[in-house]
């Protein structure tokens, strides 16, 4: 069983508006920070643990049959932190997002303590987004009002589908009821909510999926997150697909998903701002952007990774994937970093344009060419321009058009060589 929330409320350093009652209603999106177009600075907090693994999941989390030490965990975080604020100097957050796993297995008071040591160590201003992911089977809304206390203010549920079949198939632990009533949930006690679905799914007709979409739609979501399915190596799914036990839509059958979801998103006022992300404007992920943008993130707890600027190199950072090989190794260090590499220039000209061209808004040229020293290849751009896969936004950003969209990873290959 959960432990109660204490009902006191967080420190006002996380908090925009006074906890919610359980009786008062959310409020719009608009009272957090506006978004300033700059990539800014992150941190990420990995919650590795779930209670079951989905057969389709390659992220790292572990399923523990014994209850977790929460309060060693959060000792561990905390410690963590303290390295992190040591490679990044002193910085001013503008996202935090608390993500896994299952975040929302996570006690309010463990979430608190998060919070709390991330404020002692950077600076965060009142109405900066603060996203928690959870799953429609963990949540509570005693849960729920104890994490807005603790000043979470945006939650992204991990739905996934909405019917029944489908989430026996995707291996979730909720149905459709206990979906719908997370999204009551979180849609009456946080400013901001967000869901998943996943797409491209055996069977899944072009006519079903746009149904499926604008029921979510209709659940007056402000942000969706809406995924194809894909098989990873290394899952239960890959080989029971290899195996031939189930068939997923094929390339043409996916564009067609895929093309559907765009349209029927842009109508309904929930535009695609990312490749799988969808908001109503000023509703986009703030946390995200952040990484689309290129911006710095710190990335604390198992199997984080990190970007952190220093000069004009950037420190790349990843921790120890294994749960309790982390902890142990944090208690003896102070932290459970296993690599930490400076990308050159090519590098972050590399990733800068591979994270930038996913976003509607398109990268930043000046920003690519400071740091790969030269313009866009003129053949291989002006090929790109005339098949319609990318175009140029005034002299300053180069975006995908939707049908570049559709092979992003051939368009960024073609640009970045």
């Amino acid at each position: 069983m959960p432990r109660r929330c204490r009902t006191a409320p967080a420190p006002s350093s996380f908090l925009s508006r006074p906890a919610l009652k359980p009786d008062q209603p959310s409020i719009g999106y608009g009272d957090l920070l506006p978004d300033t177009g700059e990539p800014g600075f992150g941190v990420y907090v990995h919650w590795p643990f779930c209670a079951a693994k989905c057969p389709y999941c390659d992220f790292n989390s572990h399923v523990r049959h014994q209850p977790v030490d929460q309060p060693r965990f959060a000792a561990a975080f905390l410690r963590e932190m303290e390295w992190m604020r040591k490679l990044s100097g002193p910085k001013t957050v503008t996202s935090i997002f608390l993500g896994g796993g299952t975040p929302s297995l996570m006690a309010p008071e463990t979430v608190e303590a998060i919070l709390d040591g991330i404020a002692r160590h950077w600076h965060v201003p009142d109405g900066i987004e603060i996203t928690m992911e959870a799953n429609p089977s963990s949540v509570e809304a005693t849960r729920f009002r104890g994490y807005r206390a603790a000043g979470v203010n945006r939650v992204s549920l991990g739905v996934q589908a909405l019917n029944d079949a489908d989430l026996k198939f995707l291996g979730r632990l909720h149905n459709v009821e206990d979906a719908l009533k997370a999204i009551g949930l979180a849609r009456d006690i946080f400013p901001r909510m967000s869901f998943d679905l996943i797409y491209a799914r055996p069977h899944q007709t072009v006519e079903a999926w746009e149904a499926e979409l604008r029921q979510a739609i209709s659940y007056a979501v402000d942000h969706l997150s809406l995924y194809q399915l894909t098989i990873e190596e290394g899952t239960p799914f890959f080989g029971l697909h290899k195996a031939g036990k189930f068939i997923v839509p094929d390339g043409d059958q996916s564009a067609l998903l895929y093309e559907a979801t765009q349209e029927i998103t842009a109508r309904e006022g929930l535009p695609a701002y990312e490749v799988s992300n969808h908001a109503r404007p000023g509703a986009e992920s703030r946390h995200n952007l952040t990484y689309w943008r290129y911006g710095d993130y710190a990335g604390i707890g198992p199997g984080a990774h990190g970007r952190l600027t220093r000069g004009r190199d950037k420190l790349a950072t990843a921790t120890e994937r294994r749960p309790e090989t982390w902890v142990d190794q944090v208690e003896k260090n102070g932290h459970g970093m296993v690599d930490e590499e400076l990308l050159g220039y090519d590098e972050q000209a590399d990733e800068l344009l591979l994270m930038g061209l996913r976003l509607k808004e398109g990268v930043d040229l000046a920003r690519w060419q400071q740091l790969s020293g030269r313009d866009p290849d003129p053949n291989r751009e002006q090929a790109l321009l005339d098949h319609g896969f990318i175009e140029r936004l005034g002299n300053s950003r180069l975006r995908c058009t939707p049908s570049g969209m559709l092979i992003l990873d051939s368009v960024v290959a073609d640009l970045a060589c």
